[in-house]
């Protein structure tokens, strides 16, 4: 049997302005989705049992079979005539913006390569991964992918040439707390990356200069991040989430959210993966202070995971 784990990640700055070549900052969570692949001699079978949004696996079902025959084509395995049993667990749960989807994916490459005795890189489990998210998000950037593969704190930026993109290790004092609330809708990526696309094409008289200063925050949340200026990161972080706002991809309970967590004392807060629902992010520096937020959003009815960016390879 093999076995395989894909670090959860939260997109401190720059969602959906990574799919058009403008750099972003991601970071893994100390959190994973971990596989186990079993050569049975019968068809493919897949256990989930992974915690999370009611309904994210149902309605992920189809994306899910793509992606795993993906996974399977690129190693050289006809998805036609494998014969897999594929369990998913770990302690990510299947909400929509942390990378639960690529992080299952980098898991299920690394434990069918354990399984068929395959000697894989880290450089070729991300590229297995970045197709294994077509199914999932259509045009990928590729930036969740890489931080389910390397952990730690990534730049990001996607070339779109289609050559190697950016991929430039970051580092800070000391991995830092933030909470995930989740909205409890189970969003659609591939649809939200589509939207945006298709706006910047029709008005880029408003479109051209929000990824303009998209690029801007993300070259300025690096030096405070690499500073450890943490009130300057969560400054930051508003920001951006104003801007997300601006190309539409916020929602009214991730609006709330956001709003709650400032109002709690986190130090920024904005919405983290493709939006219309998933999840939001708040920097919550303490154990203390990430308590308080996470107490309050629970106490209003919403899922909270806390957990903590900058952490490394597993």
């Amino acid at each position: 049997m093999g076995r395989g784990s894909g670090f959860g990640k939260v997109i401190l700055f720059g969602e959906h302005f990574v799919v058009h070549g403008v750099p972003g900052i991601v970071s893994a969570i100390d959190s994973t989705v971990d596989a186990e692949v079993k050569n049975t001699g019968e068809e493919i079978i897949i256990e989930d049992e992974r915690e999370g949004t009611k309904d994210y696996t149902r309605k992920k079902r189809t994306q899910q079979k793509e992606s795993i025959e993906r996974i399977l084509e690129k190693m050289g395995i006809d998805p036609k005539t494998a014969s897999l049993r594929i369990w998913l667990g770990g302690n990510l749960p299947a909400f929509s913006g942390i990378g639960a989807s690529a992080a299952s994916s980098v898991a299920i490459a690394k434990a069918t390569a354990e399984e068929f005795k395959m000697e894989l890189s880290d450089e070729k489990i991300n590229e297995i991964a970045y197709e294994a998210e077509k199914a999932y998000a259509g045009t990928p950037s590729g930036i969740d992918n890489t931080a389910a593969t390397y952990g730690g704190l990534i730049w990001f930026k996607r070339n779109l040439s289609g050559g190697p993109n950016t991929i430039e290790k970051m580092t800070i004092k000391e991995p830092v707390e933030i909470i995930i609330g989740n909205t409890r809708i189970v969003a659609d990526t591939k649809e939200m990356v589509a939207k945006v696309a298709a706006k910047k094409k029709n008005n880029p008289e408003k479109y051209t200069p929000l990824f303009e200063q998209a690029e801007d925050l993300a070259f300025i949340a690096r030096k405070a991040l690499e500073e450890f200026d943490l009130r300057r990161v969560g400054k930051i972080m508003n920001e951006n989430h104003r801007l997300l706002q601006e190309i539409d991809v916020s929602c009214e309970k991730l609006d709330y959210l956001v709003n709650l967590a400032r109002e709690e004392g986190a130090f920024g807060a904005k919405l983290t993966g493709g939006g219309g629902g998933g999840c939001m992010v708040a920097l919550t520096p303490s154990k203390e202070l990430q308590e308080a937020v996470a107490t309050t959003m629970e106490k209003k009815g919403f899922e909270v995971l806390r957990t903590k960016i900058g952490v490394q390879k597993i």
